[in-house]
Parts: structure tokens; sequence; C-alpha cells
């Protein structure tokens, strides 16, 4: 399915950030894309199983999480390296990558997992 991926700070990210990024808890914060409860439906995904998040810039295996709210349509990534992956390094002149309206394909990812952020951070290397 496609979706417009948007990216942002949560509480919970900020938090895991302040205790350290390469802590267990940030990448449960920041590893995670959430979804509209219907979307999830239409993938055929719970909360908690792993879907593929597919940008122009890359693809990554996320956890797929039930959004509070309705937003279907989109998918939020929170601010990390996970979400930097694939948003890209281009700015389009601006200085700044585009964190908002990023087109994005979702799958399910069943029994796929997660890159740890030392595995995340040797993709950035290449």
């Amino acid at each position: 399915m496609r979706f417009t991926l948007i990216t942002g700070r949560t509480v919970a990210q900020g938090d895991a950030m302040e205790k350290g990024k390469t802590e267990e808890d940030f990448a449960k914060a920041c590893a995670v894309v959430e979804l509209d409860g219907e979307d999830m439906e239409k993938l055929g995904v719970k909360d908690g199983e792993t879907v593929k998040v597919k940008t122009t810039e890359g693809e990554l295996v996320l956890v797929a999480r039930k959004a509070a709210g309705e937003q279907r349509g989109v998918a939020f990534v929170p601010l990390g390296p996970w979400a930097n992956y694939l948003i890209g390094t281009g700015t389009g002149g601006t200085g700044m990558p585009p964190y908002k309206v990023i087109e994005a394909e979702i799958t399910p990812a069943p029994g796929e997992r997660v890159l740890e952020l030392e595995e995340l951070l040797r993709l950035y290397q290449r």
C-alpha cells in the first residue's frame, strides 16, 4: 500500500534519547511506524508486527504500531536514525531534508526483524 510518510518528535523518543541513543529503549521508541487502524487491517498486520517501509531513498523493516487517532494513508516514523535512513540526505536546495510528505510503500514483513542501531549505521557507510 502507498502512504505519505511523515516524521517528527515524540515524547517516547525524547525520553529514550535522554537515556542514550545506544540503549534498547531508543530503538523501541524510534524503529516504529504508526499507522491508522483501518490501514493496518487492509495491510493484514497487527500492532507489534513488522512491516517493510520503502521510499526512494531506501527500505527498512519497522514495527507497526496503531496510531492513537485517525490518519488514513499517513505513516508516522519518529525522528531518529531509522527515519533518517528513509528520508535520505537531499534537501532540494532548502538546507533541510524533507521530514514530511514522503511517498512510501508499506508491505507486511512477517518473520523479518528490525535492524539494530549498529547494523543500521553500517548501511550509512555504503
